[in-house]
């Protein structure tokens, strides 16, 4: 597991590659309250991730759901398994957050 955060004019890039489960959830958590708290937009790219679990898309859920409280935006990059795994699961749709497949 790898997440890299990178700041792009205005908004955060957050990159996550290889497996995240339960593990990683709390690397993960803290970087997405630290992108919501910047008051930037924040784009989650998991384009690279290879598998995910439920903690993850509970943690995607939580933070949309934040950002649509605070008026934020936070676009997210999927993989072809992070979709799978998101729509298996049962999140077809995510408040607050832009899906980009």
């Amino acid at each position: 597991m790898a997440v890299t955060t990178e700041r792009q004019e205005s908004q955060l890039l957050i990159r996550l590659e290889g497996e995240f489960t339960v593990t990683s959830a709390t690397e993960l958590k803290d970087r997405l309250l630290d992108g919501l708290a910047s008051g930037n937009d924040l784009l989650l790219d998991l384009a690279r991730a290879e598998e995910i679990d439920i903690t993850l898309l509970q943690l995607l859920w939580a933070a949309g759901r934040e950002a649509d409280r605070a008026g934020a935006r936070i676009a997210i990059r999927l993989s072809e398994a992070a979709g799978t795994a998101a729509r298996e699961a049962g999140f077809e749709r995510f408040p607050g957050l832009t899906l980009q497949e």
